[in-house]
């Protein structure tokens, strides 16, 4: 066996590296679930689910007469029932997808992957599927832009009362993200991803709920479903793709996921409105969501979470198909204590710049078209001057997914930082007549988006490589909920009518980026081209020197 650095996290009872002649190295079905009567509650659970969605129906349909507008009409007891069918769905799916117990009488091994494997069919699928998630999953929050003025006419709201709803619904998906993030480690990366495909479902009847309070409600329900689906598929990506490949999939497949959710959302926007009105932007959540159900037979688990669950017999198959192996090694498992101590210097550095990044996306992005016709400019200035500096997002994605696999990841999630703070000063100095460049918002505007699509493009996969596999979850979803805390932060700012200066704004959000951006050029890892194991045995190492 060649000299390897080894995980040591992993419960390993036997070194058979590929399965015996003959034996099938495809997972079956019902191995993914802890035992026949698990599957029987997640199947059933989920059909409880839809059944539930589907007796709200007779609600939504009596709007056909009225331009589809359900305000003031009272809740009947097939909508009651339906709520409830869908809680006991919701928590039969949640007991089905539970774990088996890991293995006691275990030693440590860990996934020795080819390091130059090349992309297979299963990578491919992969891939395929949580693109299709992330897709989805960004759908359900770039929806309430498409809701909210219809919304606003048939409740008859105003600008204050309606702006109260991305506030719980970003909420939702900060809770959300530190919870899917914890169920990761604990219920496994699949069983997450699925667990949130059935409360899209559930809480698509968000579309049928006749007042505004119930929206809201719904909304933050919504939000809790969504909000960790992206931390938790960069979890399970990271752990399956091959080493040289795992850099620009990370950041493609969030790119996709981005652009293809706003793509998707707007489009069915312009098919499904005219016809069914605001509400059918909320209900779409129940075909896409039965879509990832359906797909579930596709996904695997992830086999390093599979190994510290001791399900080993899954674990080689799911590896048989990927080209990995397992090393029967046998080294001691650090404490809590000591593999979390010298990851404290990058995770306060992640944080810092997710938090930034949620208020200068959520905030001065927000605030600039507002800022900019205070100051004189006309709407459809402000609007061509937005328009064209978003053009640069994908390129900018584009060029951050190569930068990232063939440059470095630490310098290029660095650059990125230093672009979005660039933008936050020129935005600050602006109004200045010794700057006289900087008046042209198109440049403050440019540097903003080109830094904030960077920075979210590059800080999921980043954190997902920096974290061993026991925290991997917790800490995605954890940087991913502090992205949105700052957005919830800033939104609750404009509700209140607490809007600082716009420049004032822009340069308290740039103090935490340049913080940001000092720690992770001090405690950030290079991640680039590196193997799970070889990082995890360097956080390890740093935990004994310390």
């Amino acid at each position: 066996m060649p000299d390897q650095l080894c995980d040591g996290y992993f419960p390993v009872s036997h070194c058979n590296f590929l399965p015996p002649p003959g034996e099938s190295k495809v997972v079956n079905n019902g191995q993914l679930f802890a035992g026949p009567g698990h599957m029987l509650a997640f199947w059933s659970g989920s059909l409880m689910v839809a059944s539930g969605v589907a007796l709200h129906a007779p609600m939504f349909l009596m709007g056909r007469h009225t331009g589809w507008r359900l305000a003031g009409m009272p809740m009947g007891a097939a909508m009651l029932i339906g709520m409830g069918v869908i809680i006991l769905g919701g928590a039969a799916a949640a007991y089905g997808l539970l774990p088996r117990r890991p293995a006691q009488d275990a030693r440590h091994g860990s996934i020795l992957p080819p390091e130059d494997a090349p992309l297979t069919k299963a990578h491919v699928i992969q891939i395929a599927v949580l693109a299709i998630a992330l897709v989805i999953d960004i759908m359900k929050a770039s929806s309430l832009g498409f809701v909210i003025p219809g919304m606003r006419v048939e409740y008859g709201l105003n600008a204050a009362q309606v702006a109260i709803l991305p506030v719980f619904a970003l909420l939702g998906t900060t809770i959300g993200s530190f919870i899917w993030g914890a169920l990761a480690d604990i219920y496994g990366r699949r069983a997450s991803i699925l667990l949130a495909a059935v409360f899209f479902i559930g809480t698509s009847i968000c579309g049928a709920m006749p007042s505004f309070a119930w929206n809201v409600f719904m909304c933050i329900m919504m939000g809790l479903a969504a909000g960790g689906m992206l931390p938790v598929a960069n979890a399970l990506l990271a752990e399956i793709m091959p080493t040289r490949h795992r850099g620009w999939c990370l950041v493609l497949i969030g790119g996709i996921g981005t652009i293809g959710g706003y793509f998707a959302t707007s489009a069915s926007s312009a098919l499904l409105q005219p016809y069914f009105g605001w509400r059918i932007m909320w209900l779409i959540g129940f075909p896409t969501g039965l879509m990832l159900i359906a797909l579930s037979p596709l996904l695997p688990e992830s086999a390093r979470f599979l190994l510290a669950m001791g399900r080993l017999d899954e674990a080689r198959q799911i590896l048989a198909r990927y080209g990995g192996t397992i090393d029967a090694a046998s080294q001691p498992t650090p404490g809590r204590r000591a593999e979390s101590k010298p990851l404290l210097g990058v995770t306060l550095a992640l944080t810092l710049a997710a938090l930034a990044w949620g208020f200068a996306n959520f905030g001065v992005l927000l605030w600039l078209p507002s800022a900019l016709v205070a100051e004189g400019r006309s709407v459809g200035l402000t609007s061509a001057v937005i328009a064209r500096s978003s053009l640069i997002a994908i390129p900018t994605i584009a060029a951050v997914t190569y930068l990232y696999s063939l440059w470095s990841t630490k310098r290029v999630l660095i650059l990125a930082i230093a672009v979005t703070t660039l933008g936050l000063i020129a935005t600050l100095l602006r109004n200045n007549g010794a700057f006289s460049l900087l008046s042209n918002p198109l440049i403050s505007v440019s540097l903003l988006v080109v830094g904030t699509s960077a920075v979210i493009s590059i800080i999921m996969p980043y954190a997902a490589e920096s974290f061993p596999v026991r925290l991997r979850g917790r800490a995605t979803g954890w940087i991913a909920g502090c992205s949105k805390v700052g957005g919830v932060m800033a939104q609750s700012l404009a509700v209140f009518s607490l809007v600082p200066a716009f420049g004032l704004a822009a340069g308290a959000v740039a103090l935490p980026t340049v913080a940001s951006l000092i720690l992770i050029a001090a405690f950030g890892h290079e991640t680039r081209g590196r193997d799970l194991r070889e990082l995890e045995s360097e956080v390890k190492g740093s935990a004994a020197a310390s």
